[in-house]
């Protein structure tokens, strides 16, 4: 299968076995702390999700022209052994008081969301240079994404599993040691297949103003018409997302009286509905008018997260499969939109441009997942979850339905013939 052809490269299998290891332990440990925030916070629970937010927007804004001038992959490490680190300190501080504290777990969502905002610029700028080949690109993507989805299939079904078997706590360990093992991947890579050339984007100094680097990404991203879109509506996409899987989803389910073995069964079956979306698209070249996919995506996404609203109407016995149906047409449209994007930011705009514009990116996300995760504590306290819920699916309906209907006669130029 074409999406399997850049693991032949040795240092693509070696990042995306490492890549594998700590998505996994990510979607354990986010299943984890939405459950823990959701039953000792309740609906104030988004606030951790707004100071998540907060931190990679800070980062993204004024990173920019520091993390440019780092090696990638000597970021990337960094990035995974203070991950590490925060998530042992943490296991060890709960150890010591026999429960998780407000101030440990804000702590670690900072620095876990430090990380990322270094990590995920520095993977997509260096994925180019590993895998060599352009050709390539849309199935390295398609593999790269797909470590993220089947994590959210594997990850969850193995905390549902475990759920009864080991303390939470400790799932926050293996967390840890997944880091830890992406990290000796890494190691591996700069010791014995490092691309030549790869290091900091040339050029860039510290004495450019501060926010130059995500003004760099925002004027990378509206130079090509499809990209503009993404950027502009990323952020009411992103927040709500997280409103329904994150904060919504899991209230849904305790006021129903379930476990947090069933929210790991749900978020199991958005992954593989992901998964499964990602083996197909991954497999595909870009198309011309990649429009439809990418935004098709976000009315797949929308009608699922809509649907969770209506499902404590039905007869409690067709409310599981309800959830299930729910999760997995949400599942689906992840890839359709995910790869393409990545495609087109790495091919489309100039090497030098690409972390920049993935900051860019992480910025808008960052900043509706706050916007959304700072008013929805009230917005619950005002309305019912159900209303709330149908809202965020509409919104994300409504993101898809516009970009098709202002980017319907939009045409790809085709990738250059290789010389």
């Amino acid at each position: 299968m074409r999406l399997f052809q850049p693991l032949r490269l040795p240092p693509v299998a070696l990042l995306w076995g490492g890549l594998s290891l700590s998505a996994m332990g990510d979607q354990i440990f986010g299943v984890a702390l939405s459950w823990i925030a959701t039953d000792v916070f309740g609906a104030a629970a988004g606030y951790l999700v707004a100071l998540q937010a907060l931190t990679i927007l800070l980062v993204a804004l004024f990173s920019g022209n520091l993390a440019d001038r780092w090696d990638p992959l000597r970021c990337m490490l960094g990035a995974d052994l203070v991950r590490a680190a925060a998530l042992l300190l943490l296991v060890g501080l709960w150890l010591a008081l026999a429960s998780p504290t407000a101030p440990g777990l804000a702590l670690t969502v900072i620095v876990l969301a430090i990380g990322q905002a270094l990590f995920q610029p520095a993977l997509q700028s260096v994925l180019p240079a590993l895998v060599g080949q352009p050709g390539l690109l849309p199935a390295a993507n398609g593999l790269f994404d797909g470590t993220d989805r089947s994590a959210r299939l594997l990850g969850p079904g193995l905390l549902a599993i475990l759920a009864g078997a080991i303390p939470l706590m400790h799932f926050l360990t293996i967390n840890a040691a997944s880091f830890l093992l992406s990290a000796g991947a890494l190691v591996l890579i700069m010791r014995h297949h490092r691309p030549a050339g790869l290091g900091g984007a040339a050029g860039a100094t510290g004495a450019l103003p501060a926010l130059d680097g995500i003004r760099r990404g925002i004027r990378a991203m509206r130079r090509h018409r499809l990209l503009g879109y993404v950027l502009a509506s990323a952020g009411p996409l992103q927040g709500a997302w997280f409103a329904v899987f994150f904060l919504g989803l899991p209230l849904l389910l305790q006021q129903d009286g379930h476990g947090i073995g069933t929210y790991g069964v749900l978020i199991a079956a958005y992954g593989g509905a992901n998964l499964l979306s990602n083996l197909v698209c991954g497999s595909l070249e870009l198309p011309q008018r990649p429009q439809f996919r990418m935004f098709g995506s976000s009315l797949l996404v929308g009608t699922g997260m809509a649907a969770f609203a209506f499902i404590g109407g039905l007869p409690a016995e067709w409310q599981m499969t309800g959830f299930l149906a729910a999760a997995l047409v949400s599942g689906i449209a992840g890839p359709l939109k995910d790869i393409p994007v990545a495609v087109l930011r790495q091919s489309r705009i100039p090497a030098g441009e690409i972390q920049a514009a993935t900051r860019a990116m992480l910025a808008a996300t960052s900043t509706g997942t706050l916007a959304v995760m700072l008013a929805l504590p009230a917005l619950l306290a005002w309305l019912p979850l159900a209303p709330v819920l149908f809202g965020c699916g509409a919104v994300a309906f409504g993101v898809g339905l516009i970009g098709l209907i202002r980017h319907a006669g939009w045409q790809e130029a085709p990738d250059p013939a290789p010389p």
